[in-house]
């Protein structure tokens, strides 16, 4: 069942792309209709897309003027479970002083300029630094300059937090796949054995937030993090997922790049205001006592940060969500020495972006089980699950190239009956009418990112604004290029399976 599984999302796409071409040459009249149907279908997703992505902007926007700690200050009540994790109670008297974040950030190969500035965010919020548990976790695998890397920082930051730990990751352990899943469970279990066990802090009171290295968090980025965590409905049974802005070293990417890192941040600001769709993604925290009674993370995977949201579910019969922090951290865009190099790298990324397709198999899977003793998963849970996940990667992997291919198709394939008809004559032109409406998003889209640019730096001119403003015409590349043919590539290796399958590759971080 695993293996049919894990054929079933690149079957799907790969049909749907055969069928594109055989109906357009077999049935051209009623693939005409279906095209002008579907991009009015896409029209109608664009504006329901770009009315989310407007609401969780207002609300980040809100949300940054607060003063968290203040707020903190002021709850009376806070929203628990009693020791068995089963009824909820309220009423509880709050004091978020008892609450401990632990941050274990992962490292491979990065640069020290880059880790120094994830370090000195974390420094400069204003959470107490008595209640601030860090761990660097680097890979042993990646030589002496990380050693070197890890010391300096160990060196200038130990001092500035309740406690930090440095943590390799040792080489060749046994059913690991290298990479960021099997880093974090050894640099947890780790800093559990020797610094929470040791000192007794119950798991319960600990917020563990797992961060890329490059991850940089506001001044009240706990604060708000902690006050979420308190208010929301099952705190224990929640992962908490800020927004990542990929913003970092933004004005030394190229124009793709640029348009590439905010439509990624805008797909995230969407799924804050869809909470019941969400999964975790990169950077994002939860329970300390859930991580260690689901197991700790998956070592054999890829998809580390999303698998851990199907972990929990499973393990827990369903009951798990995504509390949205609608809070921005800021990430590194993915940006190489070369425009080329970039480029490659860019693919790769939403590549492995595109193999978290890897857990379809492993939670329908788990749907088909129930474990004995647990709590079992309603049937409509299950059911919502797989069509919005399946779709979303059949998406993902189709409906650009569908856009682009299907107006022209059936007038090339349909043969000289079809190239006759009045349908044959107008279709390129009401596809197109109806994609200039659906420019609304991209416009959207190019307000936006000005607005969440990071300070500007001195060489950044007026006229400047104008080429981030025309950078996204090449919207249109970046759905293809980078979007559908790295997802279909994605899918289509595992679907295939064996060598094709792939490990986890690290994006280097250049500035």
């Amino acid at each position: 069942m695993k293996r049919f599984f894990e054929i079933l999302p690149g079957a799907l796409a790969w049909i749907t792309i055969i069928l594109m071409f055989l109906l357009s040459w077999l049935a051209p009249a009623w693939t005409a209709i279906f095209i002008i149907l579907f991009d009015i279908y896409w029209l109608l997703k664009t504006v329901y897309l770009s009315i989310h992505l407007r609401v969780s902007f207002k609300k980040i926007r809100e949300n940054l003027k607060v003063n968290w700690l203040n707020e903190l200050a002021n709850l009376r009540e806070c929203s628990t479970n009693n020791t068995n994790n089963i009824s909820e109670i309220r009423g509880q008297i709050c004091d978020y002083s008892r609450i401990y974040h632990l941050i274990i950030l992962p490292m491979y190969k990065e640069q020290y300029e880059v880790v120094r500035e994830s370090f000195n965010a974390l420094a400069k919020t204003n959470y107490s630094k008595d209640k601030i548990i860090v761990v660097l976790a680097p890979e042993e695998r990646a030589g002496e300059e990380t050693r070197e890397t890890a010391r300096k920082i160990e060196n200038e930051f130990s001092g500035k937090f309740f406690k930090f730990l440095t943590v390799f990751h040792p080489v060749d352990l046994p059913g690991e796949i290298p990479g960021k899943g099997s880093n974090q469970a050894w640099a947890a279990k780790e800093v559990k054995k020797s610094i929470i066990d040791s000192l007794q802090i119950p798991y319960e009171n600990i917020l563990l937030s797992v961060f890329d290295v490059d991850t940089q968090v506001p001044l009240n980025y706990f604060g708000r993090l902690t006050y979420v965590f308190l208010t929301c409905k099952n705190p224990q049974r929640s992962s908490f997922q800020p927004v990542p802005l990929f913003t970092n070293n933004i004005f030394q990417a190229t124009a793709l790049a640029r348009v590439i890192a905010f439509s990624s941040t805008f797909w995230h600001m969407i799924q804050q205001s869809r909470p019941e769709r969400q999964t975790t993604f990169s950077s994002h925290s939860m329970s300390f006592k859930a991580i260690t009674e689901i197991g700790f993370w998956d070592k054999d995977i890829v998809s580390e940060d999303s698998r851990i949201f199907w972990q929990c579910y499973l393990h827990y019969g369903g009951d798990w969500r995504v509390e949205a922090l609608f809070y921005p951290v800021s990430m590194d865009a993915n940006v190489a020495p070369t425009f080329w190099k970039t480029m490659v790298n860019q693919y790769k990324q939403q590549r492995r972006w595109g193999w978290g397709c890897e857990n379809i198999p492993y939670f329908l899977k788990g749907f088909g089980k129930d474990s004995a003793g647990k709590k079992r998963i309603p049937l409509g849970k299950k059911l919502y699950w797989t069509f919005n996940i399946l779709e979303s990667f059949h998406s993902w992997a189709t409906n650009t190239l569908m856009i682009f291919a299907l107006g022209w198709l059936p007038i090339y394939l349909g043969g000289a009956n079809f190239s006759f008809t009045v349908l044959s004559y107008n279709l390129p032109q009401v596809t197109k009418f109806i994609m200039t409406l659906a420019m609304v998003g991209v416009v959207s889209s190019a307000i936006l990112s000005i607005i969440l640019l990071p300070p500007k730096p001195n060489w950044f001119k007026k006229r400047h604004y104008v080429f981030y403003i025309l950078q996204w015409l090449l919207m249109p590349i970046t759905l293809v290029i980078f979007g559908a043919i790295p997802g279909l590539e994605a899918q289509t290796r595992m679907m295939l399976g064996g060598k094709f399958r792939l490990g986890f590759w690290v994006t280097p971080k250049h500035r």
